[in-house]
């Protein structure tokens, strides 16, 4: 009777992937494995919540792969783990995308269409692919809980985010004010700081720079020509904004007189020639009263800038044909404060305190010429500096990046198209002086990809400076992952942080709960916190909290004895972000609903997103935390990094560089690419690299997956041929048994230290490495084991090891391969209907100094076996013997571990050594990296000492190197000594600690015994190709004129029909008919049932 299901060496495993995932649906098995599991022991983590108005990419799957991985794991040590899905609605990608759809663009015609339609559409548009979201999900075999998903827009999140930002205004974090902020004219809305600061928002880009002169009114030590200073900017078209030029108060500056003598007409009545330099020359030779200090001559320009740019000046000049003379003049910061300069434009010519040069800290030399040119309404430390010297900012292009009228000339012109018309007026004024190409990064919207402005605006912050300390003490407390995130990335963001601009002028959010009084004369402000205070005061029925719903209710001003003034809403929207930071309460409706839930499982303990949210989501969690529960908003995070084409790009659709990732779920499987993702140093902020053909998850497959598998199915061919029905036993007589069953309690423990410290990468290697040992040394050592007739105890027994470490290592593995454990786990009913019902194993105990021997016993063979591969000879030739040299063997390995290894690498002498004298030597590695630093000098001597062989072991680990003349001492992780064998049968083991040789040379009868196996072998392969059960007993027959075949046969009889269960075994000239037959080079094999 057969006790376990007929399996097929080579399944189709996506095939079996998808009857597994079906399995599971109908079977609740996800409810169940969380309903088991008890309230009162949550385990919780957050899942961020993605746009659904586009299809998941390999990001996603990552992601996702993650999460679901660890909320396995914690299920598995009877953590209730609630996977709640959510979903992104609001914000620029959904209004971006509506705009698409509608053919409209911009502000102006969002409103002229309607901003309730406009919305309306959002709504609609945003849960457009969550079908296609829940099929990707189900088939990575990800489990989440859609059907009582959260939305951003639903009005419980918003009623929260609105309740938070309440607080935030009534502890004082919450202004309004004008600064400069990213601003994005294609989206026509500011941006956070942060925003561009995520991952891709710079790009190349070549700006037009220019170095333009500003005419001052009145010039620094009584220079009679006229003075202008050289500012340089890589924004021209900030120019017509310009109130202001900064100096660096410790630079140094420098006067250049230019085109000297441009009067000739003095000297063209004299016959001198006109070289302008022979001219001067001449004159004083020949008394003309001419001038000739240069400072004083009419007509001449004298430029000021840094000397660090004096040496470029004079290139410059020299390439273009500009006479020059350097002035010899020095000039200090306060010989320039405060002098006056004519305004490029008169645009702006009568504001008040403007047109002057002020000392600025972040004025440099590193670029330009140490002079910068100030438009406050267009750079944040040139807002700060004009605001300190009382001048007000000006703003003069509109929402979509236009120049408006307050600029006449170049009103409607975008500003990025403006530049080229600048600089031509500045030519025909005489303010050119130079232009130059600039490469440079520069932010770029990061949801239209267009070149970001800088721009003056009113916006509502939150104070995060004011916390600053207490985010950077709380950060502390995390476990991110990898390490260096906590003091690095995420830390230096948080020590240079800014105050956070949370208003949006746009349409599709959660709109800004403030409403402010229409009159200035009876000012007033009230701040909402939740749905119930908006209904007490409007006295209506909130039904939607969205714009212009919220826009319609307004109230008379209760601070207006007048009552004409009214209570009217901002017009902005939160900062989408300020939402993501408010996902762990907003997404339960705290605190109006499971406000003991949330403060029982708050903090979280587990997040995970690509490194790039530590300036993104991860910060506005950690703000919003910080502020309104004083403390870190989670306990463990990864940081994983990002997927890429084989050659280091980015995937997108643009590079078409990518396929749909259901191609290689139905090629490969989920399990596969699961595996590749969490094995890989991606998981620890590296990269990924896939290829278009998948190459790497079929490496996964064949070189990880199918080894599994393989196990398994050799286990159910077998326990079904010999109808035993196995069970889990812990207790070996066997060395070898004792030996797996350790080698699996191991192996549990150490995917548990791997799993529980949120290190997948390590997990996923213990997996391999055990497999390794399971099918490459347990199955093959014990074949004949299996192969055997009858049903002993010994082959009971190893029925029995199989089961049993298939029984652990299934739970262990489950999270990291949840398909083909929950596949095989079926197969081998251990009993719970799924292996992701069960809890995860218990650690056993286990002798670990009895594994390293049998490591070490493993690792010898193994070495002998490479041998044997590299010299071509066949494991089924006995050789006559093998040397073994290891520091830890001699004295070390009982007889039966001896007889282990002379079976396994097939010899028939075993000696172990423990010196090296006539096996090895030392060969000396001298570590140059560490030594260079150290002694550049000596670097020849000691490479001389190493080749002549002039060096020798010391105490503490040290190594003495050179003759009495001289000498050096190298430390110890200064070198490495690597074993050099004396033979070419030999191979190193053990990481250079151990060395096996081989004797490889035959007598007879060891190449007749080698005969013997090779026919057992042919034998057996008959068998399989005449459909034979490999319990059958069968007849066999040889044809053959190989007389050592032959003898071989003859001598090796008995021992062959007991490998074959032969029950006879004939050489005959002729196969018999009824026999089956094959041939083979040098001999025909046939076989026949014995009936």
């Amino acid at each position: 009777m057969k006790h376990y299901p007929s399996t097929t060496s080579d399944p189709d495993f996506s095939l079996l992937e998808r009857e597994i995932i079906k399995f599971e649906k109908e079977n609740k098995i996800f409810e169940l494995s969380v309903k088991k599991r008890s309230k009162d022991n949550c385990f919780t983590f957050y899942d961020g919540p993605p746009f659904a108005n586009g299809l998941p990419h390999y990001g996603h799957l990552l992601t996702g792969f993650i999460k679901d991985t660890f909320a396995r794991y914690q299920t598995m040590l009877q953590k209730r783990v609630e996977r709640r899905f959510g979903w992104d609605c609001h914000g620029l990608p959904a209004e971006m995308s509506a705009e698409k759809d509608l053919g409209i663009s911009g502000r102006t015609e969002i409103e002229r269409f309607g901003i309730k339609k406009f919305n309306d559409h959002c709504r609609a548009s945003v849960m457009k692919f969550t079908l296609e979201w829940e099929r990707y999900v189900n088939r990575q075999a990800r489990w989440v809980d859609f059907h009582n998903c959260y939305r951003t827009m639903d009005k419980s999140f918003m009623e929260s985010v609105m309740w938070a930002f309440k607080q935030l205004y009534n502890m004082g974090l919450v202004y309004e004010s004008v600064r400069v902020v990213p601003y994005s004219w294609a989206c026509e809305t500011p941006l956070s700081n942060f925003e561009t600061k995520l991952d891709n928002s710079y790009r190349k880009r070549t700006s037009k720079a220019v170095i333009v002169a500003f005419e001052l009114l009145k010039n620094p030590q009584q220079f009679r020509q006229k003075c202008k200073l050289l500012a340089w900017t890589t924004t021209p078209w900030t120019l017509p904004s310009n109130l202001a030029l900064a100096i660096g108060k410790d630079i140094k500056y420098c006067a250049v007189l230019t085109n000297p003598l441009v009067s000739l007409q003095h000297l063209k009545s004299k016959s001198i020639p006109e070289s302008r330099y022979q001219c001067a020359r001449t004159a004083e030779s020949v008394g003309i009263a001419v001038e000739v200090n240069r400072r004083n001559l009419v007509g001449s320009e004298i430029y000021i800038f840094a000397e660090s740019y004096l040496e470029k000046f004079i290139s410059y000049c020299k390439q273009n044909g500009i006479e020059y003379e350097n002035c010899n003049i020095r000039l200090k910061a306060n010989d320039l404060i405060g002098l006056c300069y004519k305004p490029l434009f008169n645009y702006f010519k009568d504001i008040k305190n403007a047109f002057q040069v002020f000392v600025a800290d972040y004025v440099t030399e590193e670029d330009g010429t140490g002079i910068v040119h100030a438009a406050p309404g267009f750079g944040e430390e040139d807002f700060y500096l004009c605001q300190s010297h009382s001048i007000p900012a000006v703003c003069p292009i509109d929402n979509s990046g236009k120049f408006t009228i307050e600029v006449p000339d170049l009103a409607g012109v975008h500003v990025f198209d403006a530049n080229d018309l600048i600089i031509k007026k500045l030519k025909e004024q005489g303010n050119w002086f130079k232009t130059e190409q600039y490469i440079h990064n520069y932010p770029h919207c990061w949801r239209t990809d267009t070149p970001l402005i800088y721009r003056a605006m009113p916006s509502w912050y939150i104070a995060v400076t004011k916390f600053k300390e207490k985010m950077i003490e709380l950060n502390k407390r995390v476990n991110w992952i990898p390490g260096h995130i906590r003091d690095g990335q995420f830390g230096k963001w948080l020590e240079g942080v800014h105050d956070w601009s949370i208003s949006r002028n746009r349409f599709w959010g959660t709109p800004i709960p403030i409403w402010k009084s229409d009159d200035a004369r009876y000012p007033r402000v009230d701040v909402y916190g939740s749905i119930a205070e908006l209904e007490q005061d409007f006295n209506v029925k909130i039904g939607d909290l969205h714009r212009p719903f919220v826009d319609n209710l307004t109230r008379p001003n209760p601070d207006d004895p007048t009552k004409k003034s009214i209570m009217r809403r901002v017009s902005d929207v939160f900062d989408c972000w300020f939402e993501s930071g408010s996902m762990p309460f907003a997404q339960v409706h705290y605190p109006f609903e499971n406000q003991k839930w949330f403060e029982d499982n708050f903090p979280a303990d587990f997040i995970t997103e690509y490194m790039a949210q530590t300036r993104g989501w991860f910060y506005t969690l950690f703000v919003l935390s910080t502020a309104l529960f004083n403390s870190e908003p989670f306990k463990n995070c990864i940081c994983h990094g990002v997927i890429l084409d084989i050659k280091g790009q980015k995937l997108s659709k643009r590079l078409n560089n990518y396929v749909d990732p259901m191609e290689f779920f139905d090629k490969y499987g989920s399990d596969a690419l699961r595996f590749l993702m969490l094995s890989s140093s991606i998981v620890c902020g590296g990269s990924l690299l896939l290829d278009k053909e998948g190459k790497s998850i079929r490496d996964v497959l064949r070189n990880v997956i199918k080894p599994i598998w393989n196990g398994y199915h050799f286990f159910t061919m077998y326990a079904n041929a010999d109808e035993i029905k196995a069970k889990v036993c812990k207790d070996y007589q066997s060395i070898i048994d004792c030996y797996m069953i350790a080698k699996c309690f191991e192996a549990v423990e150490k995917i548990q230290t791997s799993m529980s410290g949120y290190d997948s990468q390590q997990a996923c290697k213990v997996i391999v490495d055990f497999f390794e040992v399971l099918n490459n040394w347990y199955i093959r050592s014990n074949r004949k084991r299996f192969w055997k007739s009858g049903l002993d105890q010994d082959k009971i027994d190893a029925y029995n090891v199989l089961y049993t470490v298939f029984y652990y290592i299934l739970k262990a593995a489950a999270p990291l391969l949840p398909l083909i454990t929950e596949a095989i786990w079926r197969g081998l009913e251990y009993g719970e209907i799924s292996v992701h019902l069960t809890d995860f194993p218990q650690l056993e105990k286990y002798d670990s100094r009895f594994i390293a021997k049998m490591d070490l016993v493993r690792k010898a063979c193994n070495a002998a076996l490479s041998i044997r591969n590299t010299f071509n000879i066949r494991i089924r030739q006995p050789l006559s013997g093998m040397v073994i040299y290891h520091k830890f063997f001699s004295g070390f390995l009982e007889d039966d571990y001896q007889k282990m290894i002379k079976a396994e690498v097939n010899v028939k002498n075993l000696k172990l050594v423990d010196k090296l004298e006539g096996v090895a030597s030392l060969e000396l590695k001298l570590n140059f990296s560490l030594l260079g630093k150290k002694v550049p000098n000596k670097i020849k001597k000691l490479v001389q000492y190493v080749k002549k062989g002039k060096w020798r072991q010391i105490a503490d680990g040290q190594i003495f190197l050179g003759d009495r003349s001289e000498s050096y001492i190298v430390q110890k992780g200064e070198y490495k000594l690597l074993l050099k064998a004396n033979s070419e049968y030999s191979a190193v083991f053990d990481n250079n600690e151990g060395i096996v040789t081989l004797n490889t040379e035959m007598d007879d009868d060891l190449i007749l015994e080698g005969i013997a196996r090779d026919v057992i072998r042919l034998i057996q392969e008959t068998r399989k190709q005449a459909n034979f059960h490999l319990s059958d007993k069968i007849m066999v027959m040889i044809k053959t004129e190989n007389k050592k075949i032959r003898e071989a046969v003859s001598e090796w009889s008995k021992y062959i029909k007991e490998q074959t269960l032969a029950l006879s075994l004939e050489v005959s000239v002729k196969i018999k008919d009824d026999f089956y037959f094959k041939e083979y080079q040098d001999l025909i094999i046939g076989v026949r049932l014995n009936y």
